[in-house]
């Protein structure tokens, strides 16, 4: 699968979750392979000195498994296994 060439072209990703990926030093959709969202969750929290909404963990979730292969979901499919995966979050 090619991945598109702008993080925005993403499924969930729109200008704000684009903005944070950029803070992360992730400028691409190849940035985001093999990536763990929980990671990314985590350092979003230490930069912005703000533990963000758990959504947020929830659409990296599912743009990482988009860009690693899986189909396009909803971010909000994935409240459900985030829940299970990360009960602390």
């Amino acid at each position: 699968m090619a991945l598109p060439p702008r993080l925005e072209d993403l499924p969930n990703i729109g200008p704000a979750m684009a903005k944070d990926f950029y803070l992360l030093g992730i400028q691409t959709p190849k940035d985001l392979l093999l990536q763990d969202p929980l990671d990314l969750y985590k350092k979003l929290c230490r930069k912005t000195n703000q533990r963000h909404d758990p959504c947020v963990l929830d659409t990296f979730m599912a743009v990482i498994d988009f860009v690693n292969g899986a189909p396009k979901r909803p971010w909000w499919q994935y409240t459900k296994e985030r829940k299970l995966r990360y009960p602390n979050i």
